[in-house]
C-alpha cells in the first residue's frame, strides 16, 4: 500500500519504530521501513551484532547512522539473532535502495513466532499508525 508517498508492502508486519518483519523458514526477517529509511535519508553505517546475541522485544540491539540521523534497532520480538546481512558492512546505502529487499538488515530466530500479533498487521492499522507518524515528524520539522 502506498500511503502519502510512503510504501508499506501489504503482507508484512509493522513496528512502531518503522522496522518491518516477515516470517520466512521459521525465521522473522527484518528491515528498515520506506517513512524511516526517506526520514533518515543515506545511510552511512549500520551495527552488525555477532549472531546469537539474545534480542528482546521492544529494546535496542543495534545502531543505525545516516548523514542526518542516529537511530537504534529495537527487538519486534523476543529471540536470538540468527543471521546478518553482511552486505551492508560494505554498503549501507542498500537499505535505501531496496529496504524490503537487498537492504534486509537481520534474520531473528524468534522464542515465540506467536509474538508477531503485537506488531501492526492489517492495513487499516497501519494506515492509521502511519499517518499520524507523517503528521507527528511534520509538527517536529
Amino acid at each position: 500500500m502506498e500511503i502519502q508517498g510512503y510504501y508499506l508492502p501489504d503482507g508484512l508486519y509493522y513496528e512502531e519504530n518503522h522496522f518491518w518483519v516477515k516470517e520466512e523458514d521459521g525465521l522473522l526477517v527484518l528491515g528498515m521501513d520506506d517513512f524511516a529509511q526517506k526520514m533518515a535519508g543515506e545511510v552511512v553505517y549500520i551495527q552488525l551484532p555477532d549472531e546469537g546475541k539474545i534480542i528482546k522485544a521492544g529494546k535496542k540491539f543495534a545502531k543505525l547512522e545516516s548523514g542526518k540521523w542516529l537511530g537504534k534497532v529495537f527487538g519486534p520480538v523476543n529471540g536470538e539473532l540468527a543471521a546478518v546481512n553482511e552486505e551492508l558492512e560494505e554498503n549501507p546505502g542498500l537499505i535505501n535502495e531496496d529496504c524490503y529487499g537487498k537492504g534486509w538488515m537481520f534474520k531473528i530466530r524468534p522464542d515465540d513466532i506467536g509474538e508477531m500479533a503485537n506488531l501492526l498487521h492489517e492495513p487499516e492499522e497501519i494506515e492509521k499508525w502511519l499517518l499520524a507518524e507523517i503528521e507527528k515528524y511534520a509538527e517536529d520539522k
